[in-house]
Formats: C-alpha cells, sequence, structure tokens
C-alpha cells in the first residue's frame, strides 16, 4: 500500500506548515500516514526539491520569532515525506497512487493554481501518457482514473489563499468534466461523492532552507471548514476544525492583512527608507501610534459589533508578536506591491461591514485611503 496523503505542491510553505504538522502528528501517533508529493511545475528548485527529497527525505524546518513574549529559535526535523513524484515524468505512478493508495489530497499550488488551458482535453483520459498543463484538468484526469477503477470519493483540502477554495475548486473541476463531455455519474462523483474542504492557512515562511526545508514564524494556523464525512491528515493543535471559516477569513483579512497594507500605505505616502521592513515600522513610535490607532478606532469596533471582539483582541495579540518578529526581514516595499489592489481587498470589507452594521465611527483613514486607488 502506498502513502494515504498525496500533496500537489513542494513549496516551501507546504513544507513548514501542512507537512511539519503531519510530521509531528506521526511522532505522537495522530496522523494518518505518511505524505506522497507531487511536482507539478517544471522550474528548477522544485525539480532539486523533488530530487532532495528523493535522496535524504528528511529535512529542518528553522522556527524563529516570538512567542508569548518568548524568543523562539528552535529547528524541527521533518519526516512526513517519505515519495516524491514528478508529474510530468512519473504521470503513470501518479494516477496509480491517485486511484488506488489517496485518501487526502492537499495542494498548494500558487496564484495561477486555478488556471485552466485550450489544451487540455477531453482526450487526456484515454491518453495515460499525456500530462494536463493546468491542476484542475490534473484533478479532472486523476478523479476519473479513479471513478473508473471504483475507488470510494476522497476529501480534498487545497491550501491555495482562495476565498472559500474548496469550492472553488470543485466547480473548476466539475465544469471541465462537463466540457469534457463526462458521464453524469462521473459529474456526480466529482460535485457529491467527493468532499471538498475550504480552509485557511496563515503562516509565514519567510525564506527556504536549499534545497530542501524552511524558516518559519512560531504563529501556525490551519482552519478548516467542517464537513460530514471529511478526513484529516493529522490531528495536529495548528488544526482548527470550524462551522464558521469566515470568521477566521476576517480576523486575519481585517487585522494582519489590513495591518500590512495600512504599513505600506504610510510608507509610501511619508516616502520612507526604501529597506524600511515590518519590525522598524513597529520600533518607529509615530508609525507604531497610527497602526495602533487605526486598529482601536476603525477595525476593532467591527468585531465588537459582530459579538467577535474578545477574539479579535486576542488575535491580535498574535498579530503584534508576528509583526515585531527580530528574525523577519518583511519589507515594506514588498508588501505594497499591488497595494491598490490590496487595499481594496483589506480596507473595503472593514468600512463596507461597519455601514451594514450601523456604526458610526467615520473611518477617516481607511475612506481616504480608498479614495486615493487610482
Amino acid at each position: 500500500m502506498g502513502n494515504p496523503i498525496l500533496q500537489f505542491g513542494t513549496s516551501r510553505f507546504l513544507q513548514a506548515h501542512a507537512d511539519l504538522f503531519i510530521s509531528e502528528a506521526l511522532d505522537a501517533g495522530r496522523a494518518l500516514g505518511c505524505v506522497t508529493v507531487v511536482q507539478t511545475t517544471s522550474n528548477p528548485e522544485s525539480l532539486a526539491r523533488i530530487e532532495a527529497l528523493r535522496t535524504r527525505k528528511v529535512y529542518e524546518v528553522r522556527i524563529q520569532g516570538l512567542r508569548r513574549e518568548s524568543v523562539i529559535d528552535a529547528t524541527a526535523q521533518c519526516r512526513a515525506i517519505d515519495e516524491a513524484l514528478n508529474a510530468h515524468a512519473d504521470w503513470p505512478v501518479v494516477m496509480e497512487r491517485f486511484a488506488r493508495d489517496a485518501k487526502v489530497v492537499i495542494s498548494n499550488t500558487g496564484d495561477s493554481g486555478y488556471a485552466c488551458f485550450a489544451e487540455d482535453t477531453a482526450d487526456l483520459l484515454d491518453d495515460g501518457a499525456r500530462v494536463p498543463r493546468g491542476y484542475a484538468a490534473k484533478l479532472a484526469v486523476l478523479l476519473h482514473e479513479r471513478f473508473r477503477a471504483g475507488a470510494e470519493p476522497l476529501t480534498l483540502l487545497p491550501c491555495e489563499l482562495i476565498s472559500s477554495n474548496g469550492d472553488t475548486l470543485r466547480g473548476i473541476v466539475a465544469g471541465i468534466a462537463r466540457a469534457w463531455g463526462c458521464d453524469p455519474a462521473f459529474v456526480r462523483y466529482v460535485e457529491h461523492g467527493c468532499i471538498w474542504v475550504n480552509s485557511l492557512v496563515d503562516r509565514i515562511v519567510s525564506e527556504p532552507i536549499q534545497p530542501i526545508g524552511a524558516y518559519a514564524e512560531p504563529y501556525a494556523l490551519w482552519a478548516v471548514q467542517r464537513r460530514a464525512g471529511m478526513v484529516l491528515p493529522c490531528e495536529h493543535e495548528a488544526i482548527v476544525v470550524t462551522d464558521d471559516l469566515t470568521r477566521y477569513e476576517r480576523l486575519k483579512l481585517l487585522l494582519l492583512n489590513l495591518g500590512h497594507t495600512w504599513l505600506a500605505e504610510r510608507w509610501q505616502a511619508d516616502g520612507r527608507d526604501a529597506q524600511e521592513n515590518v519590525l522598524h515600522a513597529m520600533r518607529d513610535p509615530a508609525l507604531r501610534a497610527s497602526l495602533e490607532s487605526l486598529w482601536q478606532d476603525e477595525v476593532l469596533p467591527v468585531f465588537d459589533a459582530l459579538g467577535d471582539g474578545v477574539e479579535a483582541r486576542a488575535y491580535l495579540q498574535d498579530v503584534r508578536e508576528r509583526f515585531e518578529n527580530p528574525f523577519l526581514d518583511h519589507r515594506l516595499a514588498d508588501i505594497h506591491r499591488n497595494h491598490e489592489q490590496k487595499k481594496q481587498r483589506r480596507f473595503r470589507p472593514a468600512v463596507e461591514l461597519a455601514r451594514e452594521l450601523g456604526l458610526r465611527i467615520g473611518q477617516p483613514r481607511l475612506n481616504q485611503a480608498l479614495e486615493q486607488c487610482a
């Protein structure tokens, strides 16, 4: 028997997040099993990671930062991955693992992971040698192979930073199946048999260790929306199963992400040092005060009105420690990329929620920043 966990993507994020959780759970006897990881791209760094995993299968994750006012600088050994495949070179093996062994599928395929391509056509279903280009098309082919083999449906846990990532991916794969003229029974298998789970991942993984391994902050969260019948890869203190995933998404968006974008807004407006990072900003009394005031006056009242004020303030304590991480060089110039779009995604929901809740708090700084959007 092969591994029950099949993972698409070799990113340093997954190495220091899901894979590390699974490794720690294996040590405690609380994991489903080991991981087979599949490289889906052809870039040299991914190739090097796959070759390194095949050679030694154990890598380091360096955990550095603040946690409950203590400085953490520790090294963990990750042993979760014991098989590494290249989709382009090992496609028949990937199909076999998916159809026969997998119970849970994890993915983190990047910003373009859910893209569809004209070259991915229905003939892929009967051409076991040709590899689909898109991840969703790969899943359509693999699920079809599993369906034909009579295997039971499985749980899919996408980790891409897309709202309702499980529902979104299910819709794309089902759409591909319909466009390819697949048997309606297979479409039902995709839509109603398999369990597509929405989840939110939250951990800053700052740098890779070459060729495998990573530097990561102590804070880690994998919030998973409860779905009947779902199978999780492991039990771990960082994995939270919830009926209200929106609450976790809102905390991250309106406190952590909004905070980063506000610092980037001030960095640009004040013409600050090109090398300034989040830690520098938090140590600047005036800039720190502007951020604290923004949270206190324009954001926390929204959480209070929602009945989530206590949870928001507890989360904000974690955010402050993460922003003050002495090991992390998170530059405001990098955060400022795509700044206008980020302001719309991160500031506007706070303003709209305040209006919907009937709050009379003005939110002058958020509104002024939004007015300046191109």
